[in-house]
């Protein structure tokens, strides 16, 4: 989802206690989700989830990026150091009705001379309700993860396998399914990998017994 190279990767995600980000209307914070992220070069992301769009919330996603960056900054510090901020937004509203894309990226730059860019604060916007499937290999893994955004829901019965083959979105798609489960249906999931794991550890037994017995 972000504009990020090949050798850029995410190493911890941390959920955001409410002290770090604005006062808001207790509407407003059920229906936010605030994630930080941080890279490989100890660079920031923030990934929200907004269900709801007002006008304001450009402003506040500004807003928030900008105390993540200037949170870094300790007195003395060279400003060498602080590192760039990505805020990645998955918006469920159409908030600019008169483009197609979906994909909205914003940073810092020249208005004349593009190649000129300000590395500071990065601004994502993702419209899941323009979001269409569409292939194209270089963005695999954004479409598969836009799919389970927007099509797994209270009513799916049946997964596309596509989304079942990719290692991380299955994981995903089990995380979302245990969510989902009552006490009971719980109780039943744990009974069974808790047999899974006794299994397992009879089997194991089972084998050292016969290499020991193959020695003698």
């Amino acid at each position: 989802m972000l504009p990020l190279k090949e050798d850029e990767q995410v190493e911890s995600i941390e959920y955001w206690p409410a002290e770090k980000v604005p006062d808001r209307m207790q509407a407003e914070k059920d229906s936010i989700v605030d994630v930080c992220c941080k890279d490989n070069k100890k660079r920031e992301f923030i990934v929200e989830m907004q269900m709801t769009w007002t006008d304001s919330f450009k402003k506040r996603v500004l807003l928030n990026a900008s105390k993540a960056y200037v949170a870094q900054s300790k007195k003395g510090d060279d400003y060498e150091l602080l590192q760039p901020v990505y805020a990645l937004n998955f918006v469920n509203e159409n908030f600019m009705d008169d483009v197609d894309d979906y994909y909205h990226y914003f940073h810092l730059v020249h208005d004349k001379y593009t190649n000129q860019v300000i590395d500071g604060l990065h601004l994502i916007f993702v419209e899941l309700k323009k979001f269409k499937p569409q292939t194209f290999s270089e963005k695999k893994m954004q479409v598969l993860w836009l799919r389970f955004l927007t099509e797994i829901n209270d009513e799916t019965r049946e997964v596309p396998a596509e989304l079942l083959e990719n290692a991380e979105v299955s994981e995903a798609l089990e995380i979302v399914e245990r969510a989902a489960f009552d006490d009971g249906e719980m109780r039943a999931y744990d009974k069974f990998w808790d047999n899974v794991s006794i299994q397992k550890t009879l089997d194991n037994a089972r084998k050292r017994d016969n290499v020991e017995r193959n020695r003698k």
